[in-house]
């Protein structure tokens, strides 16, 4: 299976967990900055909540997706909501992408709240989600 990970962040939270699945499936996490140039059977997409909703860039790399991906699963983190999955599903699935029914989700620091997130178990548990969806 063909595998990538994509994810937007401003905090470097995302980050964490994007290498994290990365190294499980054995491919390299890239921003969106970084545009798809080949076609894949899974797309692990990551992004956090910023003032309530889904970050621009990811719509606008949703939006740009040029080749085929069997499917989209989420990943993200967030302080006190419970992440990006709705949003990101939404758009995808209105450029006409297949979004996979299970995201991976964590807590998310800001100020004092999840102070210390996503942490190391963290970014463990992101990879042994990654891996369920390795045939």
């Amino acid at each position: 299976m063909k595998f990538a990970v994509r994810y937007y962040t401003k905090t470097g939270h995302t980050k964490m967990l994007a290498d994290a699945i990365a190294d499980a499936v054995g491919t390299v996490a890239q921003t969106v900055a970084v545009p798809l140039e080949e076609d894949v059977d899974v797309l692990f997409l990551g992004s956090a909540v910023y003032a309530t909703k889904l970050d621009d860039e990811i719509v606008k790399f949703i939006d740009s997706i040029n080749v085929n991906v069997g499917k989209i699963v989420c990943f993200s983190s967030a302080a006190i909501l419970s992440g990006t999955y709705k949003q990101v599903k939404q758009a995808a699935e209105a450029k006409g992408f297949t979004v996979a029914d299970e995201d991976f989700f964590c807590k998310g620091a800001f100020g004092i709240i999840a102070k210390g997130r996503p942490n190391a178990d963290d970014a463990k548990a992101a990879g042994e989600f990654a891996r369920k969806f390795i045939d």
